[in-house]
């Protein structure tokens, strides 16, 4: 389908359900699309990071691509990560998406080596003229060790390289000066500004964000979209509430015992596991090495679930 410009609502990153061996499991994968759909949801942003894209071998990333693509067949615009060490390594992932048909890609700035903006520029202009998709910049710090500066997106958006930027910086001024220069901008048009804050949504709106990329959003994707309608229709009474109670529903990433796992199992686990719990999956594993949530920590993602009425 032709990406609306700029994209915008609540675009989740799609969790990719796993078998016990770590296989990807096709039929949970479709009910996980079918209960984002059906929650309202504008988008669908495949292989990000809730997606567990960087434990993901390039057979599965091809099987989970190629799955969403087919099934949401052109209902809605489908993002695919194309998220790798450098550029020849992104060119592949890109031009693999754009066969199976996603309709935009999502690329961090290059990661392991050490590089200058002007590489990280390059390494989008090239991406850019070369996969045939639009491309949307996604500024992940803590994995990628670069912030995309204000100016570096702003400058790619007015040349056309970038259709957009997911923000998962954490920095709320840089989001912001982002966001009013892409406004106050007279060469820039159609850009779309995301931010990946599941919990500032109201903030992040209020200052002219045009939608949401929420790993939440994956267990309560009609949630979001409660909250970005009322937002938009400045019910910011009804949007506060909303917000705080999927504040409290993301508590539940801290489930898991920081003494024996780091925050990406506890995250990643208890979004699988109250998808588990919700129906739509048959199984929560999370790709290896990452730690299983034990029982008890399962059994603790059911009461968040039950407080914010999803049980």
């Amino acid at each position: 389908m032709t990406l609306p410009s700029p994209l915008s609502g609540v675009v989740p990153p799609v969790c990719t359900p796993l078998t016990p061996d770590n296989e990807v499991d096709v039929a949970s994968l479709v009910r996980l699309v079918d209960h984002l759909v059906a929650g309202g949801v504008d988008g669908l942003f495949v292989l990000g990071s809730s997606s567990e894209a960087a434990f993901l071998p390039d057979r599965h990333r091809a099987v989970v691509v190629d799955t969403v693509v087919r099934h949401v067949a052109g209902q809605l615009p489908v993002l695919a990560g194309a998220i790798d060490m450098a550029t020849l390594r992104v060119l592949d992932h890109a031009r693999a998406a754009a066969e199976a048909g996603a309709d935009g890609i999502v690329v961090t700035a290059p990661f392991y080596t050490r590089t200058h903006p002007a590489e990280i520029a390059r390494h989008y202009r090239l991406v850019a003229g070369r996969c045939g998709l639009p491309v949307f910049a996604y500024d992940l710090p803590v994995s990628v060790h670069s912030k995309l500066g204000a100016d570096l997106v702003l400058g790619l958006a007015a040349e056309g390289t970038l259709a957009g930027l997911k923000d998962s910086s954490g920095d709320e001024g840089a989001f912001r000066e982002v966001v009013l220069g892409a406004r106050a901008r007279g060469d820039i048009s159609g850009f779309s500004v995301l931010t990946g804050a599941e919990l500032t949504v109201d903030s992040a709106l209020a200052m002219g964000a045009d939608g949401v990329v929420p790993g939440l959003g994956n267990v309560d994707p009609a949630g979001y979209a409660r909250l970005y309608a009322y937002c938009r229709g400045g019910d910011r009474e009804r949007a506060r509430v909303e917000q705080e109670r999927l504040c409290a529903l993301f508590g539940m990433v801290r489930v898991g015992d920081p003494a024996r796992m780091g925050g990406s199992s506890s995250a990643l686990g208890a979004f699988k596991a109250a998808l588990f719990l919700r129906g739509v999956i048959d199984c929560p594993v999370t790709a290896d090495p990452q730690i299983p949530l034990s029982a008890e920590e399962v059994g603790r993602v059911g009461k968040f679930l039950a407080a914010a009425g999803l049980l």
